[in-house]
């Protein structure tokens, strides 16, 4: 019965008190952590198949065959270990966690968008959904650049190793290093959405956008010398030339956009200081018509016109 009442405390848009709120958030965050502890259950017992995948870029570009300090063919190799008593206990609950989080990835982005869709208007959801579906796409895609780069980043990093120095790399610090390269770079890539979502609400136009492209093909550059490890010349093109073609591609659309809304916008050819014609030409609104009104005398004898008690002049 409460439960029916606070249901029809709900408006068609979306209204309801605060602790009706609070209360949704609260549900929706369980619904979300409970996803994610059920896919972190789950991965726990394919913990074999998803270190495989992971350590996979770095077992086969440096991983020491036969525990040699070299390999075969001169180049520094290395070896993964744990170096506490807890270490690997801790690193399996990484893994399971990092992989729950990342395949639970769509309930809890449904969760997330339940909560705030009742707020928006029927074009921003429109939107927004266009948003998420290619903003999904975008991400994993930057991810998986970052996975792609990681065994050619790690030959050039132990590249640098001392002869007869024998490379030992901490499990954590390279799980971390994974998971934090697959953040940046998918985040990066969301870079166009930022830009069409700002031209769409009209915050900057295509035309402004295009004249920073110099600015921005060099601070994605710089970016991307931050983003990859050690900065080698490879990785931070492999990074920077996708941004730059998804920048491009942005700024496109936007002047698209642009001209699509001018078309519909008379003062669109007017710079911002300057004022749109007024148009003073007076227009014949027809006859006026005649309100009921009622006669009566006044003081001094005259007429006067009155409506509901009141003389036309008040």
């Amino acid at each position: 019965m409460l439960k029916s009442a606070r249901k029809q405390e709900k408006d068609d848009e979306g209204r309801m008190p605060l602790l009706d709120h609070l209360r949704e958030l609260r549900n929706r965050l369980l619904k979300a952590v409970l996803a994610i502890a059920v896919v972190t259950v789950v991965a726990a017992f394919y913990q074999k198949e998803i270190y495989d995948f992971l350590l996979r870029p770095l077992i086969s570009s440096v991983g020491c065959e036969d525990g040699v300090v070299r390999t075969v063919d001169g180049k520094a190799c290395a070896v993964l270990k744990t170096d506490t008593l807890m270490g690997p206990f801790t690193n399996a609950l990484k893994v399971g966690l990092m992989s729950g989080v990342l395949i639970a990835t769509p309930v809890w982005l449904f969760q997330l968008w339940a909560f705030v869709a009742p707020g928006l208007h029927r074009n921003e959801k429109r939107y927004a959904y266009g948003f998420v579906l290619i903003g999904a796409p975008l991400f994993v895609a930057g991810g998986y650049l970052a996975y792609a780069i990681l065994p050619q980043t790690a030959e050039i990093m132990l590249g640098f190793s001392p002869a007869d120095v024998q490379n030992q790399i901490a499990l954590d610090s390279y799980l971390d290093l994974l998971t934090r390269m697959v953040l940046v770079f998918g985040f990066a890539f969301e870079l166009p959405l930022l830009l069409i979502a700002l031209n769409m609400t009209g915050v900057v136009s295509g035309k402004r956008m295009l004249g920073w492209w110099r600015g921005m093909i060099v601070g994605l550059t710089a970016f991307a010398a931050i983003a990859t490890p050690g900065g080698e010349p490879v990785s931070m093109l492999l990074l920077a030339g996708p941004l730059a073609v998804l920048y491009f591609v942005a700024t496109g659309f936007s002047l698209v956009n642009d001209a699509r809304r001018n078309r519909k916008n008379p003062d669109a050819g007017l710079d911002d200081d300057e004022a749109s014609e007024l148009d003073l030409t007076p227009e014949d609104i027809g006859p006026v018509p005649t309100l009921p009104e009622q006669a009566g005398s006044g003081a001094d004898g005259s007429r006067s016109h009155r409506l509901n008690g009141y003389d036309d002049i008040t």
